[in-house]
């Protein structure tokens, strides 16, 4: 029988821009949601580490991150 000793889940997230809206408003949303996605994490108690951060020209951010899967322990890929 096999068990899931430690998992996670690397991801690369681009928080983009409303083309619909006015440019200053559309970052203040896409920081807001990005502000929203980590509070989210937190709250339900997922464990994750962010890679690296980055303000791209047009003002939207792109996050790489390591996060829990599920509810699997992470053993020391947090570290």
């Amino acid at each position: 029988m096999k068990r899931v000793q430690a998992a996670c889940i690397c991801q690369t997230l681009h928080f983009e821009l409303k083309e619909d809206i006015p440019h200053e408003y559309a970052v203040e949303l896409a920081d807001k949601e990005y502000q929203q996605y980590k509070e989210g994490m937190t709250k339900k108690g997922t464990l994750y580490r962010i890679i690296e951060e980055s303000k791209q020209p047009d003002g939207s951010t792109v996050v790489k991150i390591i996060k829990q899967y599920n509810s699997s322990p992470v053993g020391d890929y947090l570290n």
